[in-house]
């Protein structure tokens, strides 16, 4: 249990320990029967909960499913929002990417790889991942502060991009402590890669 989780009352301690079983539980079943041939109730069943306990937590079966993807992404916002951005912002967007890499658990990144694999592998997932990933990319650029702007638009594109090359990367191994380095690496290739001939 984390310091964070141990300051919570034993009601929302409780409540997390279901949200993380679910998703836990969820990850693991999809990824042995196929998302599609495992159903709600098998879910529930497995967990020992209701339908209702489980949509009190997620909207659908795909949303527990990303549960660590989005968890990841919900706190880079949260860092983003936290301290107004000073310096070029390829460097704030980085920054917050490795911090938000540090705040993250060890029960985070014992569900990420396998929530990855499994998007990968599966349509439905993929194609809710791409969307739940636009409307991510739409609330940073709102967070810089920025509408219709083409330049920040691409720069948190790119930062995306940067992101999942350091991820494509770092599946192999899934080491914790090799993710932040190779985020490092990753945008240090950046310049670079631009000025390819």
């Amino acid at each position: 249990m984390t310091t964070t989780e141990q300051s919570l009352p034993l009601r929302e301690r409780k409540k997390l320990r279901t949200r993380q079983a679910l998703a836990e539980t969820a990850v693991a079943m999809f990824t042995e029967r196929g998302f599609d041939a495992t159903t709600l109730d098998e879910l529930v069943d497995a967990v020992e909960v209701s339908k209702r306990t489980f949509f009190r937590n997620f909207s659908s079966k795909e949303d527990v499913a990303l549960t660590a993807i989005k968890q990841l992404w919900e706190t880079y916002l949260a860092v983003l929002t936290e301290r107004p951005p000073s310096g070029p912002l390829l460097g704030v967007l980085k920054d917050a990417l490795l911090t938000t890499l540090a705040r993250l658990d060890d029960h985070w990144y014992r569900q990420f790889l396998p929530t990855v694999r499994l998007t990968e592998g599966c349509a439905a997932l993929h194609a809710h991942s791409l969307r739940y990933c636009a409307e991510v990319k739409s609330e940073i650029v709102r967070v810089l502060g920025g509408g219709p702007d083409l330049e920040l638009r691409l720069l948190v594109e790119v930062v995306v991009g940067t992101w999942n090359c350091a991820l494509a990367e770092w599946s192999p191994s899934g080491e914790r402590d090799l993710l932040p380095v190779l985020v490092n690496r990753a945008f240090g290739t950046l310049p670079a890669a631009l000025a390819l001939e």
